[in-house]
């Protein structure tokens, strides 16, 4: 009995360790990916959309010139098989070692079309990996970045899931 309640607290601090905080920094360089900024401003909650698939591919981007580089993902389209682009924001925020993301992971991603130079991206919400794991970059019902959150905010926002 004392391994199970082991296990499943070892279990719980996995799947609680899914969920996005800020990156490595206290202070992370979003320039150009703040709210209200150009960038920003692309994320519309009314092309909100999903896709399952595996991870191709994960990369440094820098969507426009002058901005904090940033986390992007290739995802193959389970459906289809097309490659589709995910921008998931900074890189100085988000953590994919929180959930353990690698290349050949299959993963569920929630967000909104958008273009960007010419080209159709998913701007991420959150990735989920399996069940219980996942990496929330924005607030589901109106985007908006965590990474522009005031900690206190940013905290209230992570602790309900």
């Amino acid at each position: 009995m004392r391994k199970l309640a082991v296990l499943l607290c070892v279990t719980m601090a996995v799947c609680l360790a899914g969920v996005a905080h800020a990156g490595p920094k206290a202070h992370p360089d979003i320039k150009g990916w703040e709210k209200g900024g150009e960038y920003d401003k692309l994320f519309d909650p009314k092309e909100a959309d999903s896709l399952k698939g595996r991870v191709v591919k994960i990369y440094e981007i820098t969507p426009y010139a002058g901005m904090a580089p940033g986390i992007a993902l290739q995802v193959e389209d389970k459906k289809d098989k097309s490659l589709e682009t995910v921008h998931l924001g900074p890189k100085d925020f988000v953590n994919l070692d929180s959930i353990g993301l690698r290349e050949g992971d299959q993963v569920k991603v929630i967000g909104a079309w958008a273009e960007v130079d010419g080209q159709d991206v998913l701007l991420a919400v959150k990735v989920k990996k399996g069940e219980n794991t996942q990496l929330k970059v924005r607030r589901t019902r109106d985007g908006f970045p965590f990474w522009s959150m005031p900690p206190d905010e940013l905290r209230a926002e992570t602790s309900g899931d």
